[in-house]
């Protein structure tokens, strides 16, 4: 008879369900990485929300956040694409090459 096993934690059981499911796409590793990159404070005022050809557009809840990132736009696209490289994100390729802020969250969020 063998030992049983002590059950999983619930967030770890989550993690594994999340992985699994999460498409392999350069946006969806993006989505997922986004807030460990850019921190709680600016993942709550703005998020990825489309890719094409490498470039992620980030729409923020104002013209006001939309500049200031754009400001911070390559110390965010280092440590996004870090954030990236630490997931072991097999299925991606590319890096992101560059992020686009626009001011139309509204329109993606909530």
């Amino acid at each position: 008879m063998r030992p049983r096993r002590s059950p999983r934690t619930l967030g770890a059981a989550l993690r594994q369900a999340r992985a699994g499911a999460e498409p392999k796409t350069l946006l969806a590793a993006a989505q997922s990485a986004w807030p460990t990159a850019a921190g709680i404070r600016i993942a709550a005022e703005a998020e990825p929300v489309a890719e094409r050809d490498g470039v992620v557009t980030i729409a923020c809840r104002s013209a006001t956040w939309a500049q200031e990132l754009d400001l911070l736009q390559e110390e965010l696209l280092e440590r996004l694409n870090g954030a990236l490289s630490e997931a072991d994100r097999g299925a991606i390729a590319a890096p992101v090459r560059a992020l686009r802020f626009t001011a139309d969250a509204p329109r993606h969020i909530d």
